[in-house]
Formats: structure tokens, C-alpha cells, sequence
């Protein structure tokens, strides 16, 4: 079973608004693990950097002018991440960005399936922080790697916490990621020793208890007229 985790940085909150992708990272899952192939771009989104959208992810448009627009980069996008289900942190954030971007590139919006951890988690721990930071804190999951949110790194933390959410990795499991990437899954060999068989068949007294209590029984129902 084939999932991409996917995130995005954006200049903002709304893209009907005329804000826009700045990032887009995507990691391969193949039986929830990760493979390794991973997808990462930086995104010149042809206006200025907002001060709060600085503040979450503190890339200028200064950077961002040094990279591809988006219609440069949505092929090898769009390539990658197939049709497999997408797992995206508050997904309707996400791909109303993608699909605003996709369209205003004149391509078709996006109809591949998704789960959002969002929604999962709210439906899992009802009540509780449902954000990324506070699901990587209640997983234990270490967030030293990130000062500021990164669509790269967010994915490395996102793939973490959907196998949380999906139960956690089971004890004593070893995944093997090349067999993993061929669409299969090992798990360790464990060497346990060589026990004889035991008999079955009933002792010389077993028997001749077994037919002494028959004799017993009047009228037994396994006897017929």
C-alpha cells in the first residue's frame, strides 16, 4: 500500500486572497513506512513575503526569487505522488492551495484520495491539541530538528505521527526498505528451537476406561433402531 505525506508553505492563509505556494515537500510511504524517496522544492511565488508568513517559515522572497515558478516544477510533482492517497496535516489547507495553483497553471485540480491527521487525531484524542508540534509532544516524537516549520521537514515529523495515529509501530517488527519499495514487507526471523512432537495416541488403560464407561450408558443415541 502505496501513501505520500504531503505540506506546503504558503505566503498565507487564503489563496483566493492571491497567496501563494512557496514550498512542497512529499515523502513516500509504502505499508506506512517510509522508503526514502522523498520529493522537495523551493517555489518563487512572483510577489512579496507577508511579515507573519516570514515569521512561521522565515523564507524571504528575496530566496524564493532565485527558484522555479510553480508550472516548472508541477510535473515532477505530480509525477511522483501518482494517485496513491495523500496524507496531509489539515488537508483542506493544503490542497486548496494546490488546487488553486494547479488551476491558475490551467491544469486539473487534484481527485486523488486523502487522509487528514487532523481530523483523525480530533477523532482520536477528542478535546486535546490536535496541531502537528502538540501530536509530536504526546507521541514522544523529537522536535529538536525543527525552529521553524519547513514543508520538508513537517513531512519527516507528519510520517511519524500518522503511524502514531494509526496504532504505532508494532514490537519486534523489522521493515526492510528495499523490499519495502518493491511492494512487499519483511519481518524479522525469530530463531525458536526444535520441540519433538508429543503422542496422541491413548494408552492401553485410557482405552479400556473408555469402553468400560460405554458399557454403562443404556439407549446411547449414537446407535440407531
Amino acid at each position: 500500500m502505496r501513501e505520500i505525506v504531503v505540506d506546503t508553505e504558503t505566503t498565507g492563509l487564503d489563496p483566493s486572497q492571491g497567496h501563494r505556494i512557496v514550498e512542497i515537500a512529499a515523502i513516500e510511504l509504502m505499508h506506512h513506512v517510509p522508503t526514502g524517496r522523498r520529493f522537495h522544492c523551493y517555489i518563487n511565488p512572483e510577489r512579496d513575503m507577508p511579515a507573519d508568513a516570514y515569521a512561521v517559515h522565515g523564507l524571504t522572497a528575496e530566496f524564493l526569487a532565485e527558484h522555479p515558478l510553480f508550472p516548472a516544477v508541477i510535473d515532477d510533482f505530480l509525477a511522483f505522488v501518482g494517485n496513491d492517497p495523500r496524507v496531509i496535516h489539515n488537508a483542506e489547507f493544503d490542497i486548496a492551495f494546490l488546487n488553486a495553483e494547479l488551476a491558475r497553471a490551467g491544469m486539473p485540480t487534484l481527485s486523488s484520495p486523502f487522509v487528514d491527521t487532523l481530523s483523525l487525531a480530533r477523532r482520536r484524542f477528542p478535546g486535546s491539541p490536535a496541531s502537528l508540534d502538540a501530536l509530536c509532544r504526546r507521541f514522544s516524537i523529537d522536535l529538536t530538528v525543527r525552529d521553524k516549520h519547513g514543508a520538508e521537514i513537517d513531512c519527516g515529523l507528519l510520517a511519524d505521527v500518522y503511524v502514531e495515529l494509526l496504532g504505532g509501530r508494532q514490537p519486534g517488527l523489522d521493515f526492510a526498505v528495499g523490499d519495502i519499495a518493491a511492494g512487499a514487507y519483511v519481518t524479522a526471523v525469530v530463531d525458536r528451537p526444535v520441540r519433538p512432537s508429543r503422542p496422541h495416541t491413548a494408552t492401553p488403560e485410557e482405552l479400556a476406561a473408555h469402553q468400560a464407561l460405554l458399557a454403562t450408558i443404556t439407549n446411547p443415541l449414537w446407535v440407531s433402531g
